[in-house]
């Protein structure tokens, strides 16, 4: 029904009501995603359109995200989830690529297999999150893949001769500590009545660009 697409949606500790501006500091904050995507875009000596296609979607990101945190309806959900689902997709497939040094049918066919692996095991790692120790809660269980992949490829990279690796595996242990606080927004609440959401924006922003600048660094396959 069309009307459930305006449902409500409050899952965020800094919201406590349906008004515009009721999550003011989760809104804000995702212009650091805008200044990260600005400062990519700044020209430098080898011109990279695929990086720059990345920093346009990194703007995307901030732009859908305000939207969501400021509106906070079903439908606006979709602004902040998609592009970020893109990002994740198209960079492994980039990263396979530039980093691995993968044709473009094998990079696509990793894509593929790590679209459905994440299919098929985000409903077990959900299970495991909702046991009461369980660290992948509040909605972050749905990043695990994309920390593994990071990982991964920094991991192989590295297997192979490739120092960018190292990068990948340095913007991952910051990918973990932004997501850390995303997932303890809720738990915090008591104690942080602005939530720890906002956290992760700044956080994420600052990965986002420095993914984008290993990926420029490593140079087209």
């Amino acid at each position: 029904m069309a009307s459930e697409w305006w449902e409500p949606v409050r899952d965020y500790c800094e919201r406590t009501g349906p008004e515009l501006l009721a999550e003011p500091l989760n809104a804000v904050s995702n212009g650091a995603f805008v200044v990260a995507a600005i400062l990519l875009l700044r020209r430098g000596r080898s011109p990279d359109p695929v990086a720059d296609g990345f920093a346009w979607l990194i703007g995307m990101i901030g732009l859908g995200s305000a939207l969501f945190h400021t509106l906070a309806v079903q439908w606006a959900m979709l602004a902040d989830v998609i592009p970020i689902a893109l990002f994740i997709h198209a960079y492994f497939f980039l990263a396979l690529r530039r980093f691995l040094g993968l044709s473009a049918p094998a990079a696509l066919a990793g894509t593929l297999a790590f679209a459905a692996a994440a299919a098929v095991f985000e409903p077990v790692l959900l299970r495991l999150a909702e046991q009461p120790l369980g660290l992948l809660s509040n909605g972050s269980v749905a990043y695990a893949p994309a920390a593994l992949a990071l990982f991964g490829v920094g991991l192989a990279s590295l297997r192979f001769g490739k120092r960018d690796g190292g990068a990948l595996i340095g913007i991952g242990v910051l990918f973990l500590a932004s997501l850390t606080a995303r997932t303890l927004d809720a738990a915090l609440c008591p104690v942080l009545p602005l939530g720890t959401h906002w956290l992760w924006h700044l956080l994420n922003a600052c990965v986002l660009f420095g993914l984008v600048r290993a990926a420029r660094r490593a140079g087209p396959a």
